[in-house]
């Protein structure tokens, strides 16, 4: 009976994953698309509200060192899951009025824009960072890898059901339709948190000395002491946004290529999007499956960096030839290197939580996701624009940037013979907290 209730308990779990997805999905997949082509806002202004999000992600150490020791109503994550999510709503709301409400460029817009999109991004990073400190709260250090992979799985599923249901409900744009698509979405997404947060946490006498010691340092020591001064935490740091900047430099620059370089319709471009997103779910898949366990984490993430690195020397040569066939191939399995590297490097942050930095350690690692993929995005775009200036070629260009991809995830290759995460400062706060569990037993 007791193996039935667990079971359910961590397939609830998954309700904030799917609830995390859905979001991503009206924000980024479609409001972006209302503002620039429906209202003719500036890109530029549409892309400073979207990398909103990521500039106050430096926020979630803070958070997490408040969740790790100072507990609401006895509790310290589930509240703050909670919280978080009813941020995310009040923000996703928001964001849909001021855009109803646009018809051109004004003070106001702007102003109201950057509160909706920060209030957006406070949800976003409060929930997230909590919930994953809460899986590493619930699973020992042998299951946790793998379940982190089947949630970030679901996280998947619930963007893409979020987008074919959200796609469904604003067939045509209408301001007033698209306020109730996003309540009706912010009262989903609050109701799943809920769902799946309520008694989550274990309560033993592990969690509270871990409450205890969480909060006996503050925030500033912690960060010194634990954070900056580790070797360990600097190195998986860097090695976090390598990783996300050699696997994602190009996110927005494939369908550009293929039609630049190969020649390759709109239609055929459009389904790239398709063919990575099902290498990186499969691969995913598999990880949580068996790869993790069978190879372990960091096998895993070399196995998928040095899979990334030859797809991306593929890239090149395939552009001299010109085979739009071999492309696509490629980039399906672009997708398997990413989701195998990205399953292998959300392992090892996992595995790096500790009960009584879980929240400040994974708000350390968040920031480092968060600055990997906006540095990513800029590297990738400003490399393409100068290159293509300087040589007049798309091929060079784009070939700049996929070696350079390249070089970029050799280094984070290297970082992975340098990672040691048992002599890290919170793996030894961790053993002194169970020695003084079985002390006290």
């Amino acid at each position: 009976m007791k193996k039935i209730v667990r079971f359910l308990n961590n397939f609830r779990l998954a309700g904030f994953s799917i609830a995390y997805g859905l979001s991503g999905a009206l924000i980024g997949g479609t409001l972006n698309r209302v503002l620039i082509a429906d209202l003719g806002l500036p890109a530029s202004l549409v892309a400073f509200f979207f990398a909103l999000p990521l500039l106050v992600s430096p926020v979630r150490v803070w958070l997490g060192y408040r969740s790790d020791g100072f507990p609401i109503f006895g509790r310290r994550r589930e509240p703050y899951i909670v919280l978080g999510a009813l941020i995310i709503g009040l923000g996703i709301v928001a964001a849909a009025n001021v855009t109803a409400l646009t018809t051109k460029v004004t003070v106001s817009l702007v102003l109201s824009g950057i509160l909706s999109f920060l209030l957006y991004g406070l949800g976003r990073n409060l929930a997230h960072n909590t919930y994953q400190a809460l899986i590493t709260d619930r699973y020992d250090k042998t299951q946790r890898t793998r379940a982190v992979t089947f949630y970030e799985v679901a996280t998947l599923l619930g963007s893409v059901m979020g987008a074919g249901f959200i796609g469904s409900a604003l067939e045509t744009y209408e301001p007033n339709r698209l306020v109730s698509v996003a309540t009706g979405v912010a009262i989903v997404i609050f109701v799943l948190a809920v769902f799946a947060a309520i008694n989550q946490e274990p309560r033993d006498s592990v969690s509270e000395n871990a409450t205890k010691r969480a909060r006996q340092t503050s925030f500033k020591k912690v960060f010194k002491e634990v954070v900056l001064a580790d070797r360990q935490v600097r190195i998986l740091f860097t090695l976090v946004i390598f990783t996300f900047v050699g696997t994602l430099a190009q996110d927005a620059l494939l369908e550009p290529y293929g039609g630049l370089v190969l020649g390759m319709s709109v239609g055929d471009t459009t389904r790239l999007t398709m063919y990575w997103g099902l290498g990186v779910l499969l691969s995913m898949l598999a990880s949580g499956l068996f790869l993790i366990k069978w190879l372990g984490f960091m096998k895993l993430m070399r196995t998928g960096i040095i899979m990334s690195i030859a797809v991306f020397l593929g890239l090149i040569f395939v552009g001299m030839g010109g085979n739009a066939g071999a492309f696509k191939g490629l980039v399906f399995v672009m997708g398997i290197g990413t989701g195998l590297a990205g399953a292998g490097m959300l392992s090892s942050v996992i595995s790096f939580a500790t009960p009584i930095r879980a929240g400040m350690l994974l708000g350390v690692f968040g920031v480092a996701n968060m600055v990997g993929h906006a540095f990513g995005n800029l590297m990738g775009g400003t490399i393409v624009d100068v290159m293509r200036f300087a040589t007049g070629s798309a091929l060079v260009a784009y070939s700049t940037l996929f070696g350079t991809e390249a070089v970029i995830l050799l280094v984070a290759l290297y970082l992975t013979t340098r990672l040691d995460m048992t002599t890290s400062q919170a793996s030894i706060e961790e053993r002194e907290l169970v020695s003084m569990g079985a002390s006290a037993d």
